[in-house]
């Protein structure tokens, strides 16, 4: 085979490659990954990752990995139990957050709905994360052409999202 074979079979198999859509994971940097894991599980309706199989618990699955203790809150995840979202991944980070973010989540929590139903619906699932340890920011009123309110809120630890 001569090199332009080579390269032209090596660049058809790389396009070919990234023609599939790609699954995405959303990562959180936070200094408490437990915590905010058990958050955005009660704030997607996901639900904490399992441990691998053949081990009962997280616990177990670490102490045969020979995790330290004071290591066991450096990571956790959560995926959605129909499989269908992305899986969120929290790490530990030593920074705390220092700006806003540049990337945010937008919780759907109103699809399908608009005007006055909207609104209520979003003041619900405001209320509910508030009570989980969300902090509201501010509610933008809708406006035409979209009529679409939304609220922005920020997770327990400063991480911004909208209900939408």
């Amino acid at each position: 085979m001569e090199v332009s074979e080579i390269v032209s079979e090596t660049i058809e198999t790389a396009r070919v490659g990234i023609s599939v859509a790609l699954d995405v994971q959303v990562t959180f940097d936070c200094s408490d990954p437990a915590a905010l894991a058990a958050f955005w599980a009660e704030a997607l309706g996901y639900e904490i990752q399992p441990p691998p199989p053949g081990f009962d618990s997280w616990d177990a699955a670490l102490d045969a990995f020979g995790v330290p203790a004071e290591e066991r809150n450096s990571r956790s995840a959560v995926i959605d139990p129909d499989g269908k979202g992305p899986r969120v991944f929290f790490q530990r980070v030593p920074e705390g957050k220092s700006v806003k973010n540049r990337l945010h989540l937008d919780v759907r929590s109103a699809p399908g709905l608009s005007g006055p139903e909207r609104m209520a619906a979003l003041e619900a699932a405001s209320a509910r994360l508030t009570a989980l340890g969300a902090v509201r920011l501010r509610r933008i009123e809708p406006q035409p052409p979209m009529d679409a309110g939304f609220i922005v809120m920020t997770d327990p630890e400063g991480n911004e999202f909208c209900l939408d």
